[in-house]
């Protein structure tokens, strides 16, 4: 018989948001593949000091751990390791220890220290035999070092990948930091300059930029001219002209001009302070954040990410070769200091390069230069439809910020194809309004819909009415923003057109609903706000469930007829079991469900913190509810322990939007116009024989797409449970499984529909 892998796992560099979960996941997997799993403490110190440093870890040890920030097993810049006797006393205690396997979550420093020991780690044996510290016999089963890397850095500065573990954790401390400064700002009507951490990555202050609608961001890969001082003031002046009352300046902590003369927080609060002759003479104020970046629990994407890159890591699939992407990096940051603004660029990826023109775009508004000549300019009408998710007005904000800019005119219909139909005419105001530059400047930060959304589908409200209304109002294109109910008001519309012409005009939807069900896209604007909101919200019942020790909670969640807000959340915060439609219920499942926590609960006796989380789907059963299962397990067990039920209801719409949902609202909204734009004004021959005239954008894997919809409908779309046929998040489910040491389950039987149904109970 093989001799048992012995997996180790550190944290290394600069602590960031979901090393935690890492760690959890690593050592779960190894145990769960039948490996030894270790952690090395303290970094890189831990692996010279030895000892104590390098622990044997169990299951239940990482019990806990996906709810605390930071890193439980410590990091330490360590100075012996530079050098090659550290690393020789390195060698000897993984060789004494019996570590065979290495994986490190760490920036690219730590990672560039970890390359350079495996390629030095046959001679490293070498010299500790030839010392005589090590036998050859001892050596012979470690003739090979596996490393692989995990990304912790919450700058997001590692080329390659599109996020490295903690990075969006920080975007959301610094967009919350932000969000309370422009309250003070607005009031007393300053200027704030927020410096935020990136010394040759602008990752973080270009996200919060977008996200917050920041009048001024500076970063490194993208310096400003030399004469950014009067470009700074051009636009400030520009948006208090328009009626602005506060100024928000984000510069990152190595912006430089083209020159690479450092730009400092002091240097742009003197120009925007200014009170002499031409100067702004703004109240301003320095708002550096520091290491509050670096703090708090991690948000629920990094959560998911630091979890499947464990899980991976065990499996020792790396997706690019670690140095590959380690040198990259160091190349971007020459880059910068060389001046080679281009290039730096272009190792930033696709989506980094998007969210630089997104923000320009939508900064640049009024500004007569950018606007298409008069034939060239729409009308296009914005709507939303179906539930409210987090998202949905910084969408509509950037995509009303970029139609100005070009000399569009967006018009707002307010309350869904309900206020539509119903209250056109209304006077003095109808339905369809302008929109107030000044008032959706605002919106970035806005949960909810400002222009209103229901569920009413255009067939209910009149399809001939909607019709008629759309060609009374001259709308050239329609700008929709919504879920399940807005992807099914554009095929109706769409099917319509042969009996209404006016409907012959461009449609784009942006999928916006928590439950994730759009076809044609893997993400929906508000589904990573609700993630966020779900495990706040597990994070306290699962911290009270813990404090009574013995105590289970069952939590309903929302998502439809759709798993992914209920798998994806039991991800984040180690569910012991997911219950979710696509599965369904079944009582020799919950059977095994309460065997397998009487199990826990028997071997527990009170030492740990043993509580127990497990998340049903609001639709999973028509019989299994929340409250049903609780009883059930309360009944089950006996007076052993004791089970809740909790229901967060619309909590989980959120109320602020996550940053996430902010960016990639303004990245996508922008994509949907300028769709729309490539249609022009009087396109309706041209609608007729483009299936992509009515579509749906949508993220499919690393790529933006257009999707007609006419091809979803018939082959993408699942009617009867109102979500995509295929789910792209299925593969997760036995991933919580595992984690969470679930035991196999049998599977509940499909349920029988239609005349086959009724067949079967006949006896036919």
């Amino acid at each position: 018989m093989a001799p048992k892998k012995k997996i180790a796992v550190m944290t290394s560099g600069g602590d960031s948001p979901g090393m935690n979960a890492a760690v959890r996941a690593v050592v779960r997997m190894s145990l769960h593949m039948g490996c030894d799993a270790f952690c090395v403490y303290e970094g890189y110190e831990g692996l010279v000091q030895g000892g104590d440093f390098i622990r044997q870890m169990q299951w239940d040890d990482v019990r806990g751990y996906l709810g605390e920030g930071g890193t439980l097993i410590g990091t330490a810049r360590c100075m012996a390791f530079y050098e090659r006797p550290g690393r020789l006393v390195a060698a000897k205690n993984m060789v004494l220890s019996g570590i065979d396997a290495l994986i490190i979550c760490g920036g690219d420093g730590s990672l560039t220290g970890a390359d350079r020991f495996r390629a030095e780690w046959p001679s490293l044996l070498e010299e500790l035999i030839s010392t005589g510290h090590l036998k050859e016999e001892q050596t012979t089963p470690y003739k090979h070092l596996n490393i692989v890397g995990l990304v912790g850095s919450i700058d997001n500065d590692l080329t390659g990948t599109d996020a490295t573990i903690g990075c969006y954790s920080a975007l959301a401390r610094i967009c919350e930091m932000v969000d309370y400064v422009e309250a003070t700002a607005s009031s007393h009507s300053r200027a704030f300059v927020v410096e935020v951490m990136g010394r040759h990555c602008g990752w973080l202050a270009l996200m919060a930029g977008v996200a917050t609608g920041a009048d001024f961001v500076f970063i490194p890969e993208r310096p400003r001219e030399n004469d950014w001082q009067e470009e700074m003031k051009v636009v400030v002046r520009r948006h208090r002209a328009l009626g602005k009352r506060k100024t928000i300046v984000i510069v990152a902590e190595g912006a430089r001009d083209n020159n690479g003369t450092k730009i400092g927080a002091e240097e742009i609060k003197d120009i925007l302070a200014d009170k002499s002759k031409g100067g702004l003479a703004l109240d301003t104020r320095i708002t550096t954040l520091g290491h509050v970046q670096r703090g708090g629990t991690a948000v629920a994407y990094d959560r998911m990410l630091a979890t499947l890159q464990g899980v991976e890591a065990v499996k020792a699939i790396v997706r690019k070769p670690l140095m590959q992407a380690v040198a990259e990096t160091q190349e971007l940051a020459k880059a910068v200091d060389a001046k080679d603004f281009d290039k730096a660029m272009s190792l930033r990826d696709a989506e980094f390069a998007d969210q630089w023109n997104s923000y320009m775009l939508t900064t640049n508004v009024m500004v007569d230069d950018e606007k298409l000549p008069e034939r060239e300019r729409m009308r296009i009408g914005f709507i939303n439809v179906g539930a409210p998710a987090g998202g949905m007005n910084a969408a509509v904000r950037a995509a009303v910020a970029y139609c100005l800019s070009k000399g569009h005119e967006p018009l707002a219909i307010h309350n869904g194809f309900a206020g539509f139909a119903r209250h056109h005419d209304d006077k003095p105001l109808g339905a369809v309004r302008p929109f107030d530059w000044l008032e959706v400047d605002g919106w970035a930060s806005k949960g909810g819909s400002e222009i209103g959304t229901n569920r009413e589908l255009p067939a209910e409200s009149g399809m001939e009415l909607i019709a008629n209304l759309i060609e009374e109002h001259n709308f050239d294109a329609l700008f929709i923003v919504g879920g399940f109910e807005a992807f099914h008001s554009v095929t109706q519309m769409r099917k319509a057109r042969t009996q209404f012409p006016s409907l012959c005009i461009p449609m784009c939807l942006l999928p916006a609903t928590i439950s994730n069900n759009v076809p044609g896209t893997e993400y929906s604007l508000g589904s990573d706000t609700c993630l966020n909101e779900l495990v706040n919200y597990c994070d306290k019942i699962k911290q009270s469930a813990s404090a009574t020790r013995r105590r289970v909670f069952v939590i309903e969640t929302q998502g439809g007829r759709s798993g992914y807000i209920a798998t994806l959340a039991g991800l984040d915060v180690g569910a012991s079991a997911v219950y979710i439609p696509e599965e369904g219920i079944s009582l020799e499942m919950l059977n095994s469900d309460v065997n397998h926590l009487k199990e826990v609960f028997r071997k527990d006796k009170g030492q740990t913190r043993a509580g127990r989380l497990i998340l049903v789907n609001e639709k999973a059963s028509k019989v299994y509810s929340a409250k049903l299962i609780a009883d059930i397990i309360r009944e089950e067990a006996h007076d052993r322990f004791e089970s809740r039920e909790s229901i967060p209801g619309h909590v989980q719409q959120g109320g602020v939007p996550s940053p996430m949902d902010r960016c990639r609202a303004v990245r996508l909204a922008i994509k949907c116009i300028q769709h729309l734009e490539g249609y022009g004004r009087n396109a309706h021959n041209h609608v007729k024989k483009d299936p992509k005239s009515a579509s749906v954008i949508g993220i499919q894997g690393s790529e933006v797409v257009f999707s007609g919809v006419e091809d979803l409908e018939e082959n993408g779309t699942d009617w009867p449970n109102r979500r995509p046929k295929t789910a792209h998040w299925m593969g997760l489910s036995e991933t919580v499984d595992m984690l969470a040491g679930r035991p196999s389950y049998p599977v509940p039987e499909k349920s029988l529909t239609g005349l086959i149904a009724k067949d079967t109970k006949r006896g036919l």
